[in-house]
This record gives C-alpha cells, structure tokens and sequence, in this order.
C-alpha cells in the first residue's frame, strides 16, 4: 500500500513580511510583484481585471466564485483591447470553474494566460483581507510555475526590487499613446452597445487610465469625446475647441502624476469651461486647487461603498477603486467638500464655488456596480447646457422613466 501523497503547491504568493501562501497556479506563467489588495465586488471579476486603475496591483477577490460566468470581448474597460492589462495577479478562493453564462466566450483561465495575468487559487481569502485590513496594503510577489519547481532567487529578486506605489507614475504607462475620438454609447439587452450618430457637445478627455464605460457615458450624454495622452498641454487641449474637459481615472501616486498634469490642470481652469474628474482626475484636481493628497491604509475597492452627497443629502452606493485619497482638511478657501465616504468619512468629491468645476473620487460609471451616481454625467452636461443657454436635464430619473 502507497503512502498518502500531497500535489505539489504550483504558486506561491509571498508578502514583504516574508509571509509565504501556497496554492494552485492559473493563468500566465511566470512572477509578477505588486501591491496586494482586496476588491469586495462580487460582480464584473473582468471589469475589474482590465480597468487601468488597478495597474501595479495583485487582487485578492474576496467574493469565492470568481470565472464562474467566463469571460467575452464586450466586458472589457481597457480602451485598448491589444494592449496587456496593468494588473500585475490575482488572488482566489476557489479554483476557477467552466463559465456558466450565455455571453460567455472563453474560460477565465485561458483569458488569463492571454492578458499574461498570473493568478493562484486555493487561499484563505478571508485571512489575507484581513490582513490587509489590519496592516495594511503590502508588496507582494505572486508565481506560477506548473512543476513546483520556483526559482526563489528570481522570485525574490523582483519583489525587492518593486518599489511600490507611493511616488510612482502608473499614468504614462497606461494612457493613450495617440488622441481618437469615441461615439460608443451604452449597453443595451439584446441590442450591445450603440453609436452616437448626431453629438450635441464636444468633451475633451485627458486619459489618465481611463475607462470604456466613463467614456460610453459621456456619450449617452450626446457628447462627442475626443480623448487625449496624460501628457496633453493645456493648448494641446483647447486646440480641440471642447464644450468641457474630462479627467479620467488612472493608477499610481497622484502628487507623481501631478508633477506634469497639474500645470496643465490649473490653465484649463482660467478657460471657464466645465471640468469634471473622476477617481486619480479627482485627486490631480484637488493637487490644482491647492489640496493635498495620502496614502492610504487599505485603500477602497469594491462595488458596495456607501457614499453622502452632501449638495442633496442623498446616499448613494458607488463603485470605488483607489489607493490614494485627497486630504479634506487640506482644501482651500472656494472649494467645498461635496461627497463623503460612509465606510470611514474620507472625502469623495469637491467642487469650487461659483465655477462649473467638481470631481468625484469613486466610479459613477459603475462597471462593474450599480447605477446610482449615473446623475454625475447629467451633472456635467449640465453646466455646457448653462452655458449654452439650452435647457438642463434632471440629474434623477425615475426608474424605467426615460432620460
């Protein structure tokens, strides 16, 4: 009679501390370091996976059942469908299961090895987020190799080498490398997505990390969007001659990025144009009003944040997804703070008085996650309609109202 025999570990995740998790290997092969974070969503795994914000980071989902509805080529929030994502891993509970969704075209596995995204299965999810709650966000390095056989010194050498996120430029890495122009609008059942045939408006988007779907919803707004690199000028960008200018969500360390969008930001507020900014758009513009911005201690991420806006004192549930925070305490004299966090009271959007500029830290584009904040879109558009002098829309629809 044979001995019991144990399968091999085929990855390993290893934390700066020195904490060692082994499980089973999916996806690319290979290592990758990173920051280690949680996301508690328990919808759009994919979403997740391709959104830019999340470049520089390894994902501990803390839902289990992650691949369980496959992957296709429509969930996608990288503009840029050729290019790899910025996720550096992937953290799961279960091993991933066959996809179980009429939409679904591929397996998660096999979409992973494409994306070249290294994922290990078979941790105690909740024991790691709960570390990370009490510890903090820490550096991480996660690998893959089929015969258990890992090349420690290789595996180490790229951790310590990873310096981490504080005072890094994640922007560049991922923004576009060329302007073009969007008229994709919003999904629809049975129908996909739409194209803008007759735009009313003309926003010039400086594309930090941006994603597909804030994009879609400018659109669905009626307006024409013409996006343009993280390192625009200011001239780059009115010679566009927009309505109003957009700043899209991004990764990395805010005060780095700022280094250059920051000047750019603070000249295309003298225009007067509205301005809007979502997520790393909302930190540059509180860096250009004077603010300042911090590290956080286990950042928010997930599709479950409750957020107050304090201009109507509704509350809303809102996708989040950053590590960074603008500093409340720090924003100057003419700027209001507009929304707050519920989870911890850190500030979630601003706006300068008398001006039609505000930002907001979370995702009202809300993909994955709900629908709440679509009214930030309204919002927007409303102030080009003021001063077009056309009228404005409610920001609040009815469900099943049309818009």
């Amino acid at each position: 009679m044979t001995g019991w025999q144990q399968t091999p570990a085929t990855a390993v995740l290893i934390l700066a501390d020195g904490t060692r998790l082994e499980g089973f290997g999916l996806g690319a092969i290979g290592h990758a370091a990173g920051e280690v974070c949680f996301n508690t969503a328990m919808t759009g795994y994919q979403e997740v996976l391709t959104d830019p914000s999340y470049a520089g980071q390894i994902i501990t989902f803390t839902f289990p059942h992650i691949g369980n509805v496959g992957t296709n080529d429509e969930d996608i929030e990288t503009v840029n469908m050729a290019a790899l994502s910025g996720v550096r891993g992937v953290v799961l509970k279960a091993d991933i299961t066959n996809p179980s969704n009429y939409r679904a075209a591929e397996k998660l596995d096999a979409w992973l090895k494409k994306r070249n995204i290294v994922g290990i299965a078979g941790i105690d999810t909740r024991a790691l987020t709960a570390r990370i709650r009490e510890n903090g966000m820490p550096n991480g390095v996660i690998a893959h190799e089929p015969t258990g056989v890992f090349d420690e010194g290789s595996i180490m050498a790229e951790l310590n080498a990873f310096p981490g996120l504080e005072g890094l430029d994640l922007a560049k890495e991922v923004t576009t490398a060329q302007t073009y122009h969007w008229d994709q609008t919003g999904w629809q059942w049975d129908k996909g997505y739409g194209k803008l045939e007759n735009p009313d408006f003309h926003v010039v988007a400086i594309d930090f990390g941006a994603k597909r779907n804030i994009l879609r919803c400018l659109a669905d707004q009626g307006a024409k969007v013409t996006v343009v690199p993280a390192t625009a000028s200011a001239a780059d960008v009115l010679a566009h001659n927009p309505d109003a200018i957009f700043l899209s969500n991004g990764p990395g360390d805010p005060a780095a990025t700022g280094k250059y969008a920051v000047p750019t930001i603070q000249k295309l507020m003298e225009t007067g144009k509205p301005m809007f900014g979502i997520c790393l758009g909302h930190q540059l513009m509180g860096l250009a009003l004077g603010g300042t911005t911090s590290k956080m201690h286990q950042g928010h991420h997930g599709a479950n944040h409750p957020v107050k806006d304090l201009t109507t004192g509704k509350v809303e549930i809102t996708s989040m997804n950053h590590g960074f925070a603008v500093d409340a305490e720090s924003l100057p004299a003419g700027v209001t703070q507009t929304h707050i966090s519920l989870f911890d009271g850190s500030n979630a959007g601003l706006a300068v008085d008398g001006k039609p500029i505000f930002s907001v830290q979370y995702h009202p584009e809300a993909s994955p996650g709900p629908k709440d904040s679509h009214y930030l879109f309204t919002r927007f558009l409303n102030q080009v309609r003021k001063q077009k002098g056309l009228a404005e829309k409610p920001e609040y629809v009815a469900p099943g109202a049309a818009a």
